[in-house]
């Protein structure tokens, strides 16, 4: 486990505020946030590559917040993979293994076994330049891995990458975490790439921790507008909210009242995913507490789905599938009816 505990860092415009977090054994976590938030300072950090400010480090119950990097039982997977562009990729895996005097006949073969898990051998004796960027990921990789470190640290190893290779190494992560039983920490500012791969996630804004949970949790519940913006929350509307009727909380924007199963009083946000909207054309019987009649003012085709955005006094964003939008034959300014369950509407 990785416990972290008022951590702070400030070095020019890269700052980390009072940082607080656990993360558990053997997890797949993510640092997630736009660029230049803090992400890679606190991996860092936590690699030891940085002296904090003030706060602690524990790694397995231990203080290692004065210890140096190869003291933590860490591997450090660079943006840019910073290999060594002098040894080949034998050489490069190799590394850990020599600066800790291990002998060359098990350097043979743990590096041997290494590039074979990776895919790697035919690679053996060529030099960085000479790689993919796909090639080169996994060379660092390996070498991250061959020193069999407890935790994991990425910063960013997917970024440069095309889509087919992204999607490769992807599938590869898992298989690393499964198979290495390990804890990574990995640093993106795509939340695709978290969704995919991630456990749960911490937001990172500004050097500080706007919140973590499960991917679901980050995703469909949001605990402000920073996080619902962040991670593309389409309908994000203010309102005013009041206790209303059979323990659900009614939410007034001016236009419309909205019920959730959430409980705030005063002014809020309330969020709901746009797949979370139910479209038709006519009024149905349904369990949805929310029902608006309005009009369809947008229509965007995004190959397999649909986006559209009703007006029913607010705008909604809402999803359909190819074949739904045929069935329902909709076009702009047709009369439409939306409905959404009040537990989908999320409150801040």
């Amino acid at each position: 486990m990785i416990k972290i505990e008022h951590l702070s860092k400030d070095w020019k415009e890269f700052k980390i505020n009072d940082v607080t977090l656990e993360i558990n054994e053997d997890e797949y976590f993510v640092f997630l946030g736009p660029s230049g938030s803090g992400k890679t300072m606190l991996l860092e950090l936590i690699a030891g590559m940085w002296t904090p400010d003030s706060g602690k480090i524990y790694i397995n119950n231990q203080d290692v917040t004065n210890f140096p990097p190869e003291k933590r039982g860490v591997g450090f997977v660079y943006q840019n993979y910073m290999l060594f562009p002098h040894k080949t990729v034998f050489e490069n895996i190799a590394f850990g293994l020599n600066i800790r005097k291990v002998d060359k006949k098990k350097i043979e073969e743990q590096v041997g076994e290494m590039m074979d898990l990776f895919g790697i051998s035919h690679l053996a004796h060529r030099l960085p330049r000479t790689l993919s960027g796909g090639e080169q990921q996994r060379t660092a990789l390996a070498r991250a891995l061959i020193i069999r470190p407890k935790v994991l640290l990425m910063d960013e190893p997917l970024s440069a990458l095309d889509r087919i290779t992204r999607e490769e190494l992807i599938r590869e992560f898992k298989k690393i975490h499964e198979e290495f039983n390990i804890t990574i920490i990995q640093v993106t500012h795509n939340f695709d790439e978290a969704l995919q791969l991630a456990e749960r996630i911490a937001i990172i804004k500004q050097g500080t921790v706007s919140q973590v949970g499960s991917t679901d949790e980050v995703f469909r519940r949001p605990k402000d507008e920073f996080v619902a913006d962040f991670v593309g929350t389409e309908n994000i509307i203010r309102g005013v909210a009041t206790d209303g009727e059979e323990n659900l909380t009614s939410v007034d924007t001016g236009n419309i009242v909205v019920e959730s199963t959430e409980h705030k009083t005063g002014k809020v946000h309330f969020t709901i995913r746009p797949e979370a909207i139910t479209v038709s054309t006519s009024r149905i019987t349904t369990s949805a507490r929310n029902e608006f009649k309005g009009k369809l003012t947008e229509i965007y085709d995004l190959g397999t789905i649909i986006k559209l955005t009703v007006d029913v006094g607010e705008q909604f964003v809402l999803v359909l599938t190819r074949q739904s939008f045929d069935d329902l034959e909709l076009n702009i300014g047709k009369e439409v009816f939306i409905s959404f369950k009040a537990t989908a509407v999320n409150l801040f």
